[in-house]
């Protein structure tokens, strides 16, 4: 009599006490809060672990709450921003900075937002 097949091990739980559950207040242009049908303020929960909250963080869970959103503020193989966009954070230009860096306090705590702008060109 052979024994019966046992169900596969599940991998171990990671129960990674430093993330931190944070909201993050993200404000969009119009167009992109028609397509997902949201207001222009929208807030988005985000886990941050050892690390400081990045754009590359709040946009991965922008995008995540939001899949209409993909590729429309980052190309969906580059993942780099789309031009005539623009990420503000305190009142500063952060379009330019490492997808990596960290933004500012203020916006990780959800007291300040996190501004993805259009920009206009032509003349």
């Amino acid at each position: 009599m052979t024994a019966p097949a046992s169900a596969p091990t599940p991998p171990p739980f990671r129960d990674d006490t430093r993330a931190v559950r944070r909201i993050v207040t993200v404000i969009l242009p119009a167009q992109l809060c028609t397509l997902a049908r949201v207001d222009r303020e929208v807030r988005i929960p985000v886990s941050v672990g050892d690390a400081n909250l990045t754009q590359r963080v709040l946009l991965d869970a922008l995008e995540l709450a939001y899949p209409m959103l993909r590729g429309t503020i980052r190309d969906r193989v580059t993942r780099l921003r789309r031009p005539y966009l623009r990420f503000f954070a305190c009142g500063e230009d952060v379009s330019h900075e490492s997808p990596d860096a960290p933004l500012p306090r203020e916006v990780a705590a959800g007291t300040e937002p996190f501004l993805v702008i259009g920009s206009v060109a032509g003349g």
